[in-house]
């Protein structure tokens, strides 16, 4: 029996690639970047799934009527406000442009109606916990009250895919929904939370952890625009920590750290020979001076386009990356020649070279090639890499959810 998936905000597929590993049928999807006039994600996810049940418009306009019945919406909806490529102050959160299609996820769960999925599957950066600077933990709580009104219970979880043996170091927050009218939510409401957080839940009993703090319980108190308005206000900290579930607008939240001693794959694991790889990947030898300054400490005083004169100061990267442990976390600006601080860099035979689109699919664990495409260049290629999710986490909580679905449509039929 497989399960009817809607797949929103799908990039190049990475939540289809690790959701196919087991019986769940995408019966429809939709990327669409807004500015962008050639659509370079979407034209990938349609080279490698096909056209059909695919949409290419912005998802504020699609017709709730175009969109099939499906049993679980899910997708990492748009994280630029909240990327550690900007700094906190600068994150614009539910009121930034891409922020707002938080509202286009609600918009499809609330027009259903009696037909709204039973079960959600998202992710986003751990920055949501804590989001905005101003208000810390404000979005986040709007988006479980939203979910609450719509009669779902949540339970989230920061994963670092390396903490289970993955090959990068790319912490998100995964939380999975749960409508009042499945067996789980009607399970969380009679488990203790404590052992669903750590021991019985979806997430615990995939990707298992210790608790290492006790647990936090609130309520969310008022409706969205009070939320907005008040929540955790003039506070310094998020009440969110890195594991939690809401029921029927009561938060439990509690620290947690990972359990994992299996098999780990490092960086070296997936670089591929030298043979195979493109001259324009190696350091040019007149640029060596210009990666080492920018990976290196520095202790300086800067002067900005107005005049104003301040102190500046960071600490070094490693330089060049260890192929021995797993890699750093990928960024948009991963692709190009040019120098840059964040870029991988590792030591080959033949000298200093930057990663291959190849190679940064697989710290994602996507295909060999998922990416390349006529008209799609190696820089768009490393973009893609850089918004992209670890497919390994999507195709073990999948496999997860998928055995508590099955059971119950199960006894449905009985």
């Amino acid at each position: 029996m497989s399960i009817k998936v809607a797949e929103l905000f799908a990039g190049v597929g990475g939540f289809r690639l690790g959701l196919q590993k087991s019986d769940f049928d995408i019966v429809w999807s939709n990327q669409w970047e807004p500015l962008t006039k050639t659509q370079h994600a979407s034209m990938v996810y349609e080279a490698r799934f096909g056209k059909q049940n695919h949409s290419n418009i912005d998802i504020n306009v699609v017709p709730i009527s175009n969109i099939p019945d499906h049993d679980m919406l899910c997708g990492g909806f748009p994280c630029q406000d909240y990327s550690v490529a900007t700094t906190l102050n600068n994150s614009k959160g539910l009121k930034g442009k891409k922020g707002v299609l938080w509202w286009s996820i609600y918009r499809i769960l609330e027009k259903k109606g009696k037909k709204k999925p039973k079960y959600l599957f998202l992710e986003n950066v751990d920055r949501l916990l804590k989001s905005p600077a101003s208000q810390r933990g404000r979005d986040f709580a709007v988006m479980l009250q939203s979910l609450n009104e719509l009669g779902y219970a949540v339970e989230w979880r920061v994963i670092n895919a390396a903490d289970y043996g993955m090959p990068q170091r790319r912490r998100r927050v995964f939380f999975l929904g749960y409508h009042k009218s499945t067996k789980i939510y009607k399970e969380i409401a009679k488990t203790g939370i404590d052992d669903w957080l750590v021991k019985n839940g979806t997430i615990s009993s995939t990707f298992p952890v210790n608790a290492i703090s006790k647990s936090e319980e609130f309520d969310l108190n008022g409706d969205l625009v009070q939320i907005t308005k008040n929540f955790n206000k003039n506070k310094r900290f998020s009440p969110f920590l890195n594991t939690g579930v809401m029921i029927k607008g009561r938060v439990s939240t509690i620290k947690t750290e990972p359990i994992y001693d299996g098999e780990r794959t490092q960086l070296r694991d997936i670089i591929k020979e030298d043979s195979d790889i493109n001259e324009s990947f190696f350091i040019d030898e007149n640029d060596k001076k210009k990666w080492e300054y920018l990976k290196g400490s520095k202790k300086e005083t800067r002067t900005t386009k107005s005049g104003f004169v301040y102190n500046y100061s960071e600490g070094n990267m490693i330089y060049p990356d260890k192929l021995d442990n797993p890699s750093r976390t990928i960024i948009t600006g991963e692709g190009g020649r040019s120098p840059s601080r964040f870029k991988h860099v590792i030591k080959s035979d033949r000298g200093l070279r930057r990663l291959t689109p190849i190679e940064l699919e697989r710290l994602n664990m996507f295909p060999d090639d998922h990416t390349k495409l006529d008209g799609i260049t190696d820089a768009k290629r490393a973009f893609f890499m850089g918004n992209a999710l670890v497919v390994g986490i999507i195709e073990k909580l999948g496999k997860s959810l998928l055995s508590s679905m099955i059971i119950e449509n199960q006894k449905k039929i009985t």
